[in-house]
């Protein structure tokens, strides 16, 4: 069953930390009952939406979600509709399967179709029933995935102008090289599986760099490497340190060691 409290924004501790893990922006959130395809029962979430990803939480204070969704490939959802106890049910068809959503009142879930819908479609949806309120957060929200979305891109052209080490305007930087973050490497990898498995990247100091891979063994896998820069030379730090004389050889090394299991990642 639903709980009855009103659903209240976490407190700030825990959202400071939920931001922190996930990295992307909370555009809505509040108590949903889940249930997959493959399910019998709903299950009840604190649920957030973050840019195209639905985060569920155990509880509304735990920080660390217990799952996550893309919903960046949706193709459709039903009408809200109200099922026997007086909940508002939708569905979303996803190209792996279909995810039911359920809210405890009939505008609470057409308030969650419509963000779903805005990010996912890039438009606020003509739903008469949302009221003047809702609609302004829509579009609130809308601008501001539009310009996540242009920061990726952005960040997917390589640009060296954002925070790029001091050295790396003498080298001559690998295709894979991008000026991201870590969770932005990891929304290029996870997005985009075709264009390869591992990003060479800016470290958090803006002075060395990072490896980050994802790999598809039982189920992906993403790992990070720290590459120090040290003279003309570049350290990965291994359980054994690998020195090196270039980035190139950098990004080399770990494609030969996973006999090419591991491909420059670059946008088509």
């Amino acid at each position: 069953e639903q709980p009855e409290e009103t659903p209240q924004p976490a407190p700030r501790r825990v959202f400071q930390e939920r931001q922190r893990i996930t990295g992307l922006p909370l555009y809505f959130q509040g108590y949903l009952s889940v249930r997959h395809s493959r399910c019998q029962e709903f299950r009840v979430y604190w649920t957030e939406l973050r840019g195209t990803m639905l985060f569920f939480y155990d509880d509304k204070k735990t920080p660390t979600y217990s799952q996550k969704l893309d919903i960046s490939a949706l193709t459709s959802a039903t009408n809200v509709y109200t099922d026997e106890n007086g909940s508002a049910q939708f569905i979303l068809m996803l190209s792996n399967g279909e995810l039911e959503l359920k809210a405890n009142e009939c505008e609470c879930g057409k308030e969650w179709k419509g963000f779903i819908l805005t990010v996912t479609q890039l438009s606020v949806p003509p739903d008469e029933s949302l009221l003047p309120g809702q609609l302004t957060r829509m579009h609130e929200v809308l601008e501001k995935e539009k310009k996540r979305r242009i920061t990726l891109n952005d960040c997917s052209s390589a640009s060296l102008s954002r925070k790029s080490p001091p050295s790396s305007t003498l080298t001559t930087m690998p295709v894979c090289f991008y000026a991201v973050s870590r969770q932005e490497a990891i929304e290029m990898l996870e997005k985009n599986p075709s264009c390869g498995n591992l990003i060479l990247r800016p470290g958090s100091d803006s002075k060395n760099y990072a490896i980050t891979i994802r790999h598809e063994l039982d189920a992906p896998h993403l790992k990070h490497y720290k590459v120090m820069s040290k003279g003309t030379s570049y350290i990965i730090e291994l359980e054994r340190r690998v020195t090196l004389p270039s980035l190139q050889d950098v990004v080399n090394y770990f494609v030969t060691q996973t006999q090419g299991n591991l491909k420059p990642f670059v946008i088509q």
